[in-house]
């Protein structure tokens, strides 16, 4: 069989490179089971190609660049698997490659910006808030105010200093304005990445800040596609069934859904018609995928690898993990209002999704960035529920598998990883406030929530066979 993909080639699939009107930062699988899809199912798709850059190697970069950007998606369900060639990435760039970045981003024809960095990538600190001190942002300020041959490189390394450093570029040529699109799971990703990218220009320009702030919009998404890690046998799979080779296929469930809410002032693609929704008020959206789907996962995360299991659907047939999922959703869904949500079914196709053994996604790559993910997934449910006098065990018993979790994870990837190393050298209820603090200080400040967790550490252990449920003790009184 030759080791050349005729399929994978513009010319002999007819799949002619629409212009550059989109730059990605964060080239990923996400990105191109979720974003670049919705772009090529757009009717006016022609019109709009995408520029991605990968993160923290260009490993993705140099790998899709041999294929001229085409990949292949494998869409599985429980039962089968389906190919589908994607096109709309018409250029895949190393990260580091900041001159292009600039270059595209300072075009006129770019109008669009989209982000899927991870949540960690936003800076931000334990109250939320942007961090310009942290190591990153503040090496990336240092490299911005220096320049060449002064402080450091004169080239930020972060995809916050990037994006800045992009905009200024684009100030100078004169482009106009255009849209930012945060495609990560935060709550209010839109104004998460505005106040981050505000928050780095600040510190570096005030004139680009001010700038990126009468010019720049920032659009808030919620994003959903379960897409697991690509497998040798994925790779397999494609040759043998397409009869070519394809070095990047991409794997994801056949679900998908993306809401925005935001302004688009150089215009965007016809995402709608590839199902997207355009809303209003996306709050109950992102709030009912980031803690129904986002925090059942790190749920299962951390509970399924202390009782041995390595994937989500492993974990779901574990009785306990099970319960634990919907004793949170319980709570979750107390604080999840309006007729359209349709909270019941969502729960229903979300064990579904979660049952599909044939997605391998696994629970150490979701259990990554705990510090930041637990502060959106678990702590808003948590203070709903003991706002309303309850205590709120369901989402503690997730804080509590991660305080578990830790205890045997001793090199956590974390943005706070030195922090959470110096806090697992402690023991105890001490033990367990020091961790709770690099989520929120505020949980830490409170002994009764510290008491709380401590006393569901444990739960998941392998001899465990309690079921997780409230106890008198838990459910009574109102809580500070």
């Amino acid at each position: 069989m030759s080791r050349n993909p005729p399929a994978l080639d513009r010319t002999l699939r007819s799949f002619p490179k629409a212009p550059v009107r989109i730059v990605h930062l964060g080239l990923g699988a996400f990105h191109r089971s979720h974003q670049a899809w919705y772009t090529q199912h757009s009717r006016d798709a022609a019109e709009w190609g995408i520029a991605a850059f990968t993160g923290r190697r260009p490993d993705a970069a140099d790998a899709l660049t041999q294929q001229d950007g085409l990949y292949t998606l494998i869409e599985r369900s429980g039962r089968d698997d389906t190919f589908e060639v994607i096109g709309s990435i018409v250029e895949a760039v190393d990260g580091a490659d900041i001159g292009r970045l600039c270059e595209l981003v300072s075009a006129k024809e770019t109008s669009v910006v989209t982000l899927t960095i991870t949540e960690a990538a936003y800076g931000l600190a334990a109250d939320g808030s942007f961090d310009a001190g942290s190591p990153g942002a503040a090496g990336d300020v240092a490299r911005l105010r220096g320049g060449a041959g002064a402080v450091g490189t004169g080239t930020p390394t972060t995809p916050l200093g990037r994006l800045v450093l992009a905009l200024a570029a684009r100030r100078d040529a004169g482009a106009g304005p255009l849209a930012v699109v945060s495609c990560d799971n935060l709550s209010r990703n839109g104004e998460v990445a505005r106040h981050a990218v505000l928050g780095m220009a600040e510190a570096w320009n005030a004139g680009v800040a001010a700038w990126i702030g009468q010019n720049v919009s920032f659009v808030s998404t919620s994003v959903d596609r379960i897409t697991p890690r690509t497998t040798p046998a994925d790779i397999a799979e494609v040759e043998e069934s397409c009869g070519y080779c394809d070095n990047s296929p991409v794997v994801a469930e056949p679900f998908r859904n993306w809401v925005l809410s935001g302004e688009f002032p150089a215009g965007r693609p016809r995402w709608e018609d590839a199902g997207a929704v355009v809303v209003d008020d996306i709050e109950p959206y992102e709030n009912r995928k980031l803690w129904l789907l986002n925090g059942a996962h790190s749920l299962l995360a951390y509970a399924g690898q202390l009782r041995g299991h390595t994937t989500v659907s492993e974990a779901l047939n574990d009785r306990l993990c099970r319960e634990a999922m919907e004793l949170f959703w319980d709570e979750a869904a107390a604080h999840l209002d309006g007729e359209d949500l349709h909270i019941p079914e969502y729960r229903q196709a979300l064990r579904e999704r979660f049952g599909n053994a044939r997605i391998a996604h696994h629970l150490s790559q979701i259990a990554v960035d705990g510090t930041t993910k637990l502060r959106m997934r678990a702590l808003p449910v948590l203070a709903a529920e003991r706002a309303q006098g309850r205590s709120g065990a369901g989402s503690a018993l997730m804080l509590a598998a991660w305080v578990d979790y830790l205890a045997q994870e001793h090199e956590p990837q974390d943005p706070q990883a030195s922090a959470l190393s110096a806090a697992n050298g402690l023991e105890g209820q001490d033990r367990v406030a020091a961790l709770l603090s690099l989520v929120s200080p505020q949980l830490a400040d409170n002994p009764r929530i510290v008491s709380l967790v401590a006393g569901l550490c444990g739960a998941f252990a392998a001899e465990a066979r309690f079921t997780p449920s409230l106890t008198p003790q838990q459910t009574s009184g109102r809580n500070s």
